[in-house]
């Protein structure tokens, strides 16, 4: 099924058409960049690509699913070649059945590129994520954009970014003449719903002993600049964005005024990974590890191609706590307003469903030797 309209805007003045497609293009990140584009001098056509109709007007429309070939034909278009393609079509919500998670995100990637490829653009610009760096106790403060991609597919749909990741790498080599870009924000903020934004919604924020925490913000608006950065061939290769610097765990209790609950590591990581078998929360133990490690990024390719965020981590710290004020999550699990009140008092003194009872056996534990 396709709907489409003309596009309202003719060329500039002489100058060389440019033509961008954008993926997922109906909602959130995507929305926000067909927006900005139909709204750039520099681009005067936008294609704009989802299951649905999206609401930006001035954008040519096509309602299909990425994963289908036709795509192709698409981006071909009438015979006006596309300059570049913006894949924003992932699905990484919480509540997402796994398999069918990796299966949607990795064919639509595979699609895309290898329909971009056939239909002669140039660029592909692909979105991950900076956890692809993984969150480990030795990684740099900060990490350079070229650093080793260390994470592992332990933490909520990071080894779908790690094969998108092997796919942009391997698409140059396989198409040759075709760039691709590869875009990872920080800890994502702005009508996001994550493990990582959940973690500002608990009564106390879990700290790990021994641990390290450091938090990058990315605020959506600031990634959509990024991004419309990469589609325009402002900047290429692999990109971190994020905001400027970063903030100490000390700073982010300090801001939100969340006090902390500090558990082991063995029983953090034990009554996590143990949640999440039994099914009560849609999070894995891996993802406890990226409030742990540090993983925040340079940014320095962006920086050097003349991009600067307009927010800072204070400022998106204080967005986050906006979106997330009311919601009550434990150990990653939304509750509702009858299981807050039937979990508040648990809820208020431990970030994980069980731990309360698992500290209190090893305190006993101890007392009897």
């Amino acid at each position: 099924m396709s709907s489409q309209e003309p596009n309202v805007r003719g060329p500039r003045n002489g100058a060389a058409r440019r033509t961008i497609a954008v993926t997922g293009a109906a909602s959130g990140v995507g929305a926000l960049l067909t927006e900005r584009l139909v709204a750039s001098p520099e681009v005067d056509r936008v294609i704009a690509l989802d299951e649905r109709r999206g609401e930006v007007e001035g954008a040519q429309w096509h309602v299909l699913d990425i994963r289908d070939p036709a795509i192709a034909d698409r981006l071909r278009g009438d015979g006006d070649p596309v300059d570049a393609v913006v894949h924003l079509a992932l699905d990484l919500d919480l509540e997402t059945d796994p398999t069918a998670r990796t299966a949607y995100n990795v064919r639509g990637a595979q699609t895309v590129l290898t329909a971009a490829a056939a239909a002669g653009v140039r660029r592909v610009v692909l979105c991950t994520s900076a956890m692809v760096y993984g969150a480990l106790p030795d990684n740099d403060v900060p990490l350079a954009e070229d650093a080793e991609l260390r994470a592992t597919a332990e933490a909520t749909g990071v080894g779908d970014l790690l094969e998108i990741e092997r796919l942009a790498k391997r698409a140059p080599r396989a198409h040759p003449g075709l760039n691709v870009t590869v875009v990872r924000p920080t800890v994502l903020v702005g009508g996001t719903d994550t493990a990582l934004t959940r973690y500002f919604e608990s009564p106390r924020l879990l700290v790990v002993a021994g641990s390290r925490p450091c938090w990058q913000f990315c605020h959506v608006e600031d990634l959509a600049s990024a991004l419309e950065y990469a589609a325009l061939e402002k900047v290429e290769g692999e990109l971190a964005v994020g905001c400027d610097g970063w903030l100490e765990q000390e700073e982010v209790e300090e801001l939100s005024g969340i006090r902390r609950m500090e558990l082991p590591s063995a029983v953090a990581l034990g009554a996590a990974s143990r949640l999440h078998r039994l099914g009560l929360t849609p999070s894995p133990a891996g993802d406890l590890a990226y409030t742990m490690h540090p993983w925040v990024v340079s940014g320095s390719r962006l920086h050097e191609a003349g991009w600067r965020p307009k927010w800072t981590n204070e400022e998106v710290l204080a967005e986050l706590l906006k979106e997330v004020a009311g919601r009550r999550t434990v150990a990653g699990r939304r509750l509702g307003r009858k299981d807050a009140t039937t979990l508040g008092a648990a809820g208020a003194t431990v970030a994980l469903v069980g731990t309360a009872a698992l500290v209190r056996r090893a305190r006993k534990a101890r007392r009897r030797m």
